[in-house]
């Protein structure tokens, strides 16, 4: 197990019924209370380096009332129609290997600073004064390792696994 990981367990056996419970009251319904429950518990294990030494439970409930609030301010809007909409085509999972091992390939091209970054930033979305806090780097160093990341990983771009066409992918090929 990782450092911290055992504290984490203690924590969220802890904490997770309490959690589940606030979010019922603030949503209303079981099952949206469960995956904001959830999600509150796999962003505080994302932060845990930084919360565990302060007040992991205060965290907790900041995140688990940003994401009701979130889920308040963009509801997910559903109209009923008559009949049902086209499926979208499956894609060929052949394509998803190859990307990802591409990405992967791509992402471990660059150093472990600019890696953490670059998923920050732009997996994550966190704001550059987030990740300068979050890795403990001054702006403008997270500012030029954007940039120089960016700059690597556009150099790659080129060497990006092509799509196969249709009859290919029908064909087996």
């Amino acid at each position: 197990m990782a450092r911290g990981d055992a504290d984490f367990i203690a924590f969220a056996e802890a904490s997770s019924a309490r959690l589940q419970r606030a979010a019922y009251l603030l949503t209303g319904d079981q099952h949206q209370a469960e995956e904001a429950a959830q999600a509150t518990l796999v962003r505080v294990y994302a932060a845990w380096g930084r919360v565990r030494r302060k007040d992991p439970y205060a965290y907790a409930r900041t995140v688990l009332t940003n994401l009701v609030t979130d889920q308040w301010r963009r509801p997910m809007r559903e109209y009923a129609t008559e009949t049902m909409p086209d499926r979208q085509a499956t894609e060929d999972v052949a394509d998803v290997v190859s990307k990802r091992r591409w990405l992967i390939g791509a992402l471990q091209a660059l150093s472990p600073r600019e890696r953490a970054v670059i998923v920050l930033r732009h997996f994550f979305d966190a704001s550059e004064a987030e990740v300068s806090r979050e890795l403990d780097l001054s702006a403008g160093t997270v500012k030029s390792l954007n940039s120089r990341a960016l700059a690597k990983l556009r150099i790659t771009v080129g060497s990006v696994p092509p799509l196969r066409t249709e009859t290919e992918a029908g064909a087996g090929l």
